[in-house]
């Protein structure tokens, strides 16, 4: 046992006994508890507008940011927020950390769609790297792009770089040479027919998107311990998931990709490593509907992977608690943190956040539970 649990653990008894919380829900200084679902406000008072988002933890603080999102309406009107906080709980409004842009034909012109921002540090260029989802300026979700940025800061402002499609030209690493041979003409499939599954399995819209790249929607980025960082995203529209490697500056993909579980239908990727195992958890695309999240594990990040039973448990499990996943963050404490957004698509700005703690069985699979505080 630590020295700080040795210490606490007298006052952790009495509170258990009594069933005082630890640390109070709130308290003249701000908020002491994690209440998912609730209306989220920063130290200003103002409501967090941070949605799709992720979190990252650099020199003492975890910096978060989302989609700012409109009253009414799904364009991006602002662009991408960033909020700042020392224990999770109290926000503070750093700003906007990338703008959308004023100029007419600008990738990231007033009106697109971004969605799914991710930030992540790269030790030897001393840089901060965000890559997310976006749609073009009126079309619709035909683009299926990523868009980079980068930045001095955490806190921005991040200038962007481009957007496009992923890795064009380039065949996924554990697709067959025979896979690669095959030729297809998707107008001649029914989709959801025993035929279209088999072709959609083989590669049909790899090959179909193989000059201009790969679709990208839904996403979230990983860097393993070796700094190798990767970029895992929804493809093949919204039918297989990807996870391609980026280059040392992450701001570019070197070519090593991966498809798993072809026609899946997975979308809203959220991974974690523990133990030398990766661990990923996944939404069926139901639109804003809440569904039943996937649990998906591999021993490689680029190798074989396969799917477990729903990780929630509890009241709400087959919905997720109402919610979807959009990114599981690392605790400077230890342990592992959900997190999903409880989309309302008639004011994407009321969305709310959902929080909770990862936990393990007694096999070392993880699962996660609703608690109403913690």
């Amino acid at each position: 046992m630590s020295n700080y649990l040795k210490a606490i653990g007298p006052f952790l008894f009495l509170c258990i006994l009594f069933q005082t919380p630890l640390w109070g829900q709130v308290n003249s200084i701000g908020n002491q508890d994690i209440v998912s679902g609730e209306v989220w406000k920063d130290t200003d008072g103002n409501v967090i507008n941070a949605h799709g988002g992720g979190i990252i933890f650099y020199k003492g603080k975890y910096y978060w940011y989302g989609e700012h999102r409109p009253s009414s309406g799904f364009t991006t009107q602002v662009g991408v927020t960033c909020y700042s906080s020392a224990d999770l709980r109290n926000w503070k409004y750093e700003g906007v950390a990338l703008a959308v842009s004023d100029e007419v034909g600008s990738d990231i012109e007033k009106g697109c769609i971004i969605e799914r921002p991710k930030v992540i540090y790269n030790q030897k260029t001393g840089k901060f790297v965000m890559w997310f989802h976006l749609e073009l300026k009126g079309k619709g979700y035909g683009p299926a792009r990523a868009g980079v940025a980068i930045s001095n800061t955490p806190v921005g402002p991040y200038t962007f770089i481009r957007s496009g499609r992923i890795n064009p030209g380039v065949y996924p690493m554990n697709m067959t040479l025979e896979e690669r041979k095959l030729t297809w003409n998707p107008n001649e499939y029914e989709w959801w027919t025993p035929e279209w599954r088999e072709a959609i399995n083989k590669g049909m819209f790899v090959k179909r998107d193989l000059e201009s790249g790969q679709m990208s929607r839904d996403m979230t980025l990983f860097v393993d311990e070796d700094g190798k960082a990767y970029h895992i995203y929804s493809s093949e529209e919204n039918l297989t998931l990807q996870i391609a490697e980026l280059s040392d500056d992450y701001l570019s993909h070197t070519g090593k990709y991966i498809r798993i579980f072809p026609g899946g239908h997975n979308e809203a990727p959220a991974i974690f490593k523990k133990d030398g195992t990766y661990w990923m958890v996944a939404s069926g695309c139901t639109g804003w509907k809440p569904n039943e999240a996937r649990l998906m594990t591999a021993s490689s990040i680029l190798g074989e992977w396969s799917q477990l039973p729903n990780p929630c448990v509890g009241k709400n499990a087959k919905i997720t608690f109402g919610g979807q996943s959009t990114y599981i963050l690392p605790l400077k404490e230890g342990g592992y943190m959900f997190m999903a957004d409880m989309w309302h698509p008639s004011s994407l700005k009321d969305s709310r956040y959902i929080w909770l703690p990862i936990r393990f069985d007694e096999k070392g699979i993880p699962f996660i539970e609703w608690l109403d505080k913690w």
